[in-house]
């Protein structure tokens, strides 16, 4: 069967002196980043925080819209969700949760499991495409601005391929955030599945810097800045198919990646000095109630239950309840009953992730 085929920039001259220097600012960015990561003391604390808010902007670039309240008051443990688009939200948390644990585990992303990734997010096993029809079309106008590979076999090969680029440091000696972007191309120009693609190629980006070492934990906040410049995206993602134009996208992807880590170095920073503020309330108005697990707990989650306490700290009923009794008496909690449930609002935490700036 005859077709053209997609071709990684392999051999090109992509690493110009533009892209060089901003590759440098934005390593440096993230590097910091991962340092001042690590210095919380539970990194579930920034998985079920910054990876909420990744996939919140994540999901909204497909038009999938929820809010705060949504989905910190959802639990996707006990398949508790307040709206369609929540449950959506959680299903790309858990797809770049379980991605996350087989790249630390094995340091290799293979095509079984960016299709694990993508059956998690939409909740089908549809795989790969097989059937013709495909098209990307400009949401104002309709106009049809790039048609992907359409022969299943095609499609087949060219994951093959990149499933290579992506595992293989002996192709390219580029530096892996200049890879990174030439894979998240790559990937979007394929469009291997019939929906997701947009979230899962996103999946993808922190994926390969968790692989690379770049990061220990998958909390790269790019799809807000994607959101925020979504035309420029976009029409950038063009350009290289009709212009082979490189160095533009690789530096909107490279300045993504220092905008969105210095952002996320504020929003960690934050975290840090509210949970020392409600470390030092706890310890002084009520010392025999003070544990980290506690802490740890209503940090991790902003709308924290019952039922999380009792999991997590592994105590009774009565013994949680306590607990954020106590610590509502102090105002560390805002109590608020929500449908069935009792709900102990982080109010401080709220607040700040409602409000986390773009620059």
């Amino acid at each position: 069967m005859e077709y053209k085929k997609l071709r990684l920039p392999i051999g090109l001259n992509i690493e110009t002196k533009a892209v060089l220097k901003k590759t440098a600012a934005a390593r440096s960015a993230l590097a910091e980043m991962k340092g001042v990561a690590s210095s919380i003391p539970n990194e579930n604390i920034l998985i079920s925080t910054l990876a909420l808010q990744e996939a919140k902007d994540s999901s909204a670039i497909e038009n999938i819209i929820t809010t705060h309240d949504e989905l910190y008051q959802s639990d996707f443990s006990s398949d508790d969700f307040r709206s369609l688009s929540t449950k959506e939200v959680y299903n790309y948390v858990q797809a770049l949760r379980t991605g996350f644990e087989v790249v630390k585990q094995n340091g290799f992303i293979s095509n079984n499991q960016i299709l694990n990734i993508q059956a998690i997010i939409e909740e089908n096993s549809a795989g790969f495409r097989k059937l013709p029809g495909t098209a990307l079309k400009n949401e104002q106008t309709g106009e049809v601005v790039y048609t992907p590979p359409q022969h299943p076999e095609e499609i087949q090969e060219l994951m093959n391929d990149l499933e290579q680029f992506i595992n293989d440091d002996n192709l390219s000696d580029w530096d892996p955030l200049v890879k990174m972007a030439v894979i998240h191309h790559q990937f979007e120009s394929i469009h291997p599945f019939y929906d997701g693609n947009g979230r899962t190629g996103r999946i993808i980006n922190i994926l390969f810097l968790v692989k690379e070492g770049l990061l220990n934990i998958p909390i790269l906040y790019l799809s807000r800045f994607i959101n925020q410049n979504k035309s420029e995206y976009y029409k950038l993602l063009q350009k290289v198919r009709s212009e082979n134009s490189w160095e533009e996208w690789i530096l909107f992807i490279l300045e993504g990646v220092e905008q969105t880590s210095l952002q996320a170095i504020r929003v960690i920073e934050g975290i840090k000095e509210l949970m020392l503020g409600h470390k030092l309330k706890i310890r002084s108005e009520l010392p025999k109630l003070y544990s980290q697990d506690l802490l740890n707990n209503i940090f991790r989650h902003p709308y924290t239950k019952i039922e999380f306490v009792m999991e997590e700290l592994d105590v009774s009923r009565i013994t949680a309840t306590r607990y954020l009794e106590q610590l509502t008496s102090i105002g560390i909690l805002h109590k608020e009953k929500l449908w069935k449930d009792n709900y102990y609002i982080n109010k401080s935490l709220f607040d700040f992730l409602s409000n986390v700036s773009v620059k």
